[in-house]
């Protein structure tokens, strides 16, 4: 038996995962989700104007992280890995970051680590396939962050076949446009204008067409399911593996576009520090929907009905944080066999 524990920190949120391993008496390995925690840290506030990560940001960061070290001495957890992503590329004081998370994760000799925004999209379709069937691909993996949205095309083995990294987020068109609670109109038409550009740059870099499923992971993907299922507690095996059709989802982004964060806040499915940035992230999944029935018109156009793709977003509650669980599994193996 072995513990792996996986900590992704992004723009908007810091989150844990620890998974127990082992292998069954059939032989294969089973694993198995012990915990799966997130806070939302804000690490990324600011950075896009100022270029730095601010101090009291830094601040919720070892907060969060110094619980996260606790309860994963408590699970005896062995291995460990975490990752940084968006705000954390940018900023030009991200040494002081990298220094704390060495510090906290001590026992475990890691420290946070820059990815790539091309390994994020890996790490992120790894995970978020993990539960769908291998005749559903080739998929088309979306993650929609904080500061950036990864998306990725591949099959259900790993083989990735593009991707990109694009610098469209929550909590970066929250900042840049959406300033205003609801937005102003002319608001929104300006956060509408810069997606656009962004998916310009995915329809050119990633062969999204003739993908079987399109896959949404992360937090405004989940809660858009939440929100459209009417659930009153947050469930997460509700919201896995769960269908958002475009048609449905065109009204209820209209309608979040036009709540305030306040009222937002008020529903017992949105995370506490969500409300107000989510706005940005149905904005990004908005931009998303435009591009998917661009494919479709072109496709209908030339007459090539393989180009089409499905008109629906299939939601998975997992994500980075298993690719990465997924990713230290294979290098126990591997050392293993030497």
């Amino acid at each position: 038996m072995t513990r792996f524990g996986a900590v992704d920190c992004g723009t908007n949120s810091i989150r844990l995962l620890i998974t127990d391993v082992r292998r069954g008496d059939d032989g294969v390995l089973e694993l198995t989700e012990l915990h799966r925690v997130m806070e939302i840290v804000r690490l990324g506030e600011g950075v896009d104007a100022t270029g730095r990560l601010a101090d009291a940001a830094l601040q919720r960061v070892r907060e969060a992280l110094t619980g996260f070290a606790e309860l994963m001495r408590v699970e005896r957890v062995e291995a460990v890995r975490m990752v940084a992503t968006s705000a954390s590329r940018d900023a030009s004081n991200r040494d002081d970051f990298f220094s704390m998370t060495r510090e906290i994760l001590a026992d475990w000799g890691v420290e946070a680590q820059v990815i790539s925004g091309d390994e994020e999209a890996a790490l992120s379709f790894r995970g978020a396939v993990d539960d769908f069937h291998p005749e559903e691909g080739p998929f088309c993996v979306i993650d929609v962050g904080g500061g950036s949205t990864e998306v990725v095309v591949g099959d259900y083995d790993g083989t990735v076949h593009a991707a990109v990294s694009v610098p469209m987020g929550s909590v970066r068109l929250t900042e840049r446009f959406l300033v205003d609670s609801p937005p102003t109109p002319e608001q929104v038409k300006r956060a509408h204008d810069y997606v656009a550009g962004q998916v310009e740059r995915v329809l050119a870099e990633v062969p999204v067409a003739g993908a079987r499923t399109i896959v949404g992971c992360a937090g405004t993907y989940t809660t858009l399911s939440a929100l459209a299922q009417g659930l009153e507690t947050y469930d997460p095996s509700a919201i896995h593996l769960s269908t958002l059709r475009f048609s449905a989802l065109r009204s209820l982004n209209q309608s979040v576009l036009a709540t305030d964060r306040r009222t937002l806040a008020e529903n017992p499915v949105m995370h506490p520090g969500r409300a107000d940035v989510f706005a940005g992230g149905v904005m990004v999944i908005d931009g998303l929907m435009d591009m998917f029935e661009a494919v479709n018109a072109a496709a209908k156009e030339k007459g090539s009905r393989g180009d089409a793709v499905p008109l629906e977003f299939h939601v998975s509650e997992k994500d980075i944080l298993d690719g990465i669980v997924a990713g230290l599994v294979d290098e126990k193996l591997a050392d293993a066999e030497q």
